[in-house]
């Protein structure tokens, strides 16, 4: 199962991302998180892995990738950055650190002043999850970047179930309502975790969206703002998480 993972910034996508891989890791089964967010450079520390070579390297980099994408466009082809599908394995090692069941791949990061956009990565990160199959084992979680703009690269194309992260905030449940209606147009399974509640905002936010789709509300931690402020390890576990972890195996099968 591929499961993307989005949300406005600040909401907690990459700290729900690294909890989730641990938590269906230690039930036994193998997990890639795929570090997709272009401006965070902290999912790593989450995971407690050492970053990996970036994906975009194996391609030659950003300006190679760029040369591919605009001939394709150029000549009315497909898109091919990959020549044909691939399973986990494939990747070459330098490419995935790994660590009790968890392999971290990152697609890219942007590194310098006025080096330009992050399309190249957004398309690389298309290819591969369409090209990327999977056994019964084994589940993938990306980790995007903020906001709705990987949804205008079709990211979610190659994915099975997105999960919406949102905030006790105003901003985030009117993201929410544009990535409904993107996801609409898209035909994916679509779920809302609700994250750092307490049980006043709880309240105020199930009535703003729809219970039905709630997968997870997840509870204000002290533990988990300490270990993100720190850079540490999340090492943590707790009922809603372990609820939300056999929601997802459930649903593969």
């Amino acid at each position: 199962m591929k499961i993307l993972v989005c949300g406005k910034g600040g909401s907690g996508k990459s700290t729900i991302s690294a909890l989730l891989a641990k938590s269906i890791a230690k039930k036994g089964y193998e997990v890639l998180v795929i570090d997709g967010d272009e401006s965070n450079f902290g999912l790593y520390k989450h995971l407690g892995i050492e970053p990996p070579k970036e994906l975009m390297e194996y391609f030659g980099g950003k300006k190679n990738v760029i040369e591919k994408l605009l001939s394709a466009l150029t000549e009315k082809k497909p898109i091919n950055l990959f020549e044909k599908s691939l399973r986990i394995e494939d990747v070459p090692k330098e490419y995935l650190s790994k660590k009790d069941g968890i392999s971290l791949l990152i697609v890219g990061k942007i590194k310098e002043f006025s080096e330009g956009c992050a399309c190249p990565m957004g398309a690389l990160l298309r290819e591969f999850l369409k090209n990327l199959e999977l056994n019964e084992r084994e589940f993938v979680i990306v980790d995007t970047d903020a906001g709705v703009e990987h949804f205008g690269r079709s990211v979610e194309e190659g994915c099975d179930i997105i999960l919406f992260v949102t905030d006790p905030t105003y901003e985030s449940l009117m993201l929410l309502k544009k990535t409904e209606e993107m996801v609409g147009k898209a035909e994916k399974k679509f779920y809302l975790i609700l994250n750092k509640v307490d049980k006043s905002s709880e309240e105020i936010m199930f009535s703003h969206v729809d219970s039905k789709k709630v997968v997870a509300a997840i509870p204000l931690k002290r533990e988990i703002f300490e270990a993100c402020l720190k850079g540490e390890e999340l090492n943590l576990t707790f009922p809603e998480l372990e609820a939300l972890t056999e929601f997802l195996i459930e649903s593969r099968r």
